[in-house]
């Protein structure tokens, strides 16, 4: 699956996706369109016209309740990308782990919202194990 994400400013959110280590694997600047990825993660960007498959109105934040899980091995980097930056995150570090079946699952995740509000969360496995974790937040 590959989410395509209505963007208002499609040079805003490219500076914001590329500052983020993502790249453009292709565009259509004439059409406001492009590609990017990082390590798997793909979106494709569209800004907001007339020709976009729009279901309702659109006001922001734009991604209201959905949130996009972007599996990374440096964590750390990529917070300091952020604060570098001076983006704010939505809901800071934190190590969590999710129950699946029989064992836990962990990671250490953030969560930032991107200039249109899609909220992402960058996380980094922390592995499993069969029994209930003592520490962090956790689901399940």
């Amino acid at each position: 699956m590959v989410p395509e994400l209505a963007v208002r400013d499609i040079a805003a959110s490219l500076a914001f996706y590329t500052g983020l280590g993502f790249r453009v694997t292709y565009e259509r600047a004439d059409e406001g369109f492009a590609s990017i990825e990082r390590d798997g993660a793909v979106f494709m960007l569209e800004a907001i016209s007339a020709k976009s498959w729009i279901t309702a109105s659109l006001e922001p934040p734009l991604g209201r309740g959905i949130n996009f899980e972007i599996g990374v091995d440096d964590l750390g980097a990529i917070e300091t990308r952020l604060v570098a930056a001076g983006v704010a995150l939505f809901r800071p570090t934190e190590e969590a782990w999710y129950r699946a079946g029989p064992v836990w699952l962990g990671q250490r995740q953030f969560l930032v919202q991107d200039p249109d509000g899609y909220l992402l969360r960058f996380c980094e496995s922390l592995g499993e194990t069969s029994s209930r974790p003592e520490r962090g937040r956790v689901v399940g």
